[in-house]
């Protein structure tokens, strides 16, 4: 597993709670995807497991550190939803929660790792909470989540709340730009469009992604000029939410542009186009714009079942009609 840099501080913070025994016995750390939240849980869990520290480090040659290398500890547990469902029921919850009550095999600490704690039913959540009200001794729950606002107040009010911020810009493009070989301006531009998570921009930047994003790019520039439909055949993937994102964030910048402040936009290496979307449309047809692709992306993560090409192409037909105006009164 991957560490990073910038983990380092957030992980020394947490044990030395821990060897202050003032360690939470929940924490529920909030993380961009491509912060490495699953890195630093898999390192303070090898700590919490360790049967000899060194300070802050784990040694990794006691039985504890080597049953974790392997992937194979009895008292380290990994809640979370079967391959191909989106939900973690209430009988994966019990059946960990009634271990934690039972000596640990390893005479050591008990930890339960909860990835995505957002896959949690409503009624495993309430399971769950039980045991959070009244842990056994010398057991730690961690839990990671890109939204706590969905998860239920009485779980998070068991929680110690850990917010994993993104490095400054100037250390993340350090970082990036150790990784690849791309342009300053495209590292930029993949940070920003990953709201600064350096792991997730660097996946961005992959030959293949980062070229759909490009065709995106050149494919709106001719669309607004001629026909709007023809991002159909662009948007209409599997991973049409965050290319509805990155036309989002053109968006954004095009408002931006307009109110001068273009040192800020997020798509640096298209700063034409930004400036063709903002010459193109006001500003309330750029707010309603947004406004309505946000909710297309919306439908799309959490309407079951939704027809995707069906809803890409109403909403594409629709964006159209806030072009017609304007173009009828040039």
């Amino acid at each position: 597993m991957n560490w990073y840099p910038w983990l380092n501080q957030p992980y020394r913070q947490i044990v030395e709670q821990h060897q202050a025994d003032r360690g939470h016995h929940a924490l529920l750390i909030q993380a961009l995807p491509g912060m490495g939240d699953d890195a630093l849980v898999w390192a303070l869990s090898r700590w919490l497991m360790c049967q000899r520290r060194d300070g802050v480090k784990s040694c990794g040659e006691c039985h504890g550190c080597q049953l974790m290398q392997a992937g194979n500890h009895p008292d380290w547990y990994k809640l979370e939803a079967e391959k191909g469902k989106s939900s973690l029921g209430i009988d994966a919850v019990r059946g960990v929660t009634e271990k934690l009550y039972h000596h640990a095999q390893q005479g050591g600490a008990k930890v339960v790792w909860l990835p995505d704690s957002a896959q949690l039913t409503e009624a495993a959540a309430n399971a769950l909470l039980k045991t959070l009200e009244e842990p056994p001794k010398n057991t730690w729950f961690f839990l990671s989540s890109r939204e706590p606002q969905r998860l239920l107040a009485t779980l998070r009010s068991r929680c110690f709340n850990w917010h994993l911020a993104p490095p400054d810009e100037a250390q993340s493009l350090r970082w990036l730009q150790k990784q690849t070989q791309a342009a300053q301006h495209d590292c930029i531009s993949a940070l920003r469009l990953s709201s600064g998570a350096p792991a997730a921009a660097l996946a961005l930047l992959d030959e293949k992604l980062w070229a759909q994003r490009q065709l995106l790019c050149s494919t709106l520039a001719t669309a607004l000029q001629q026909d709007l439909l023809s991002l159909l055949s662009v948007l209409n993937h599997d991973d049409a939410a965050a290319r509805i994102g990155w036309l989002c964030a053109l968006l954004i910048d095009a408002m931006k542009w307009q109110q001068g402040g273009g040192q800020f936009i997020a798509n640096v290496d298209q700063q034409t186009l930004v400036g063709q979307i903002a010459q193109q449309l006001p500003s309330s047809a750029l707010d309603s714009s947004l406004r309505s692709w946000m909710t297309c992306r919306d439908r799309l993560r959490h309407v079951v079942a939704v027809n995707r090409e069906l809803l890409l192409t109403e909403q594409l037909l629709s964006w159209e009609q806030i072009f017609l105006p304007i173009s009828g009164s040039r």
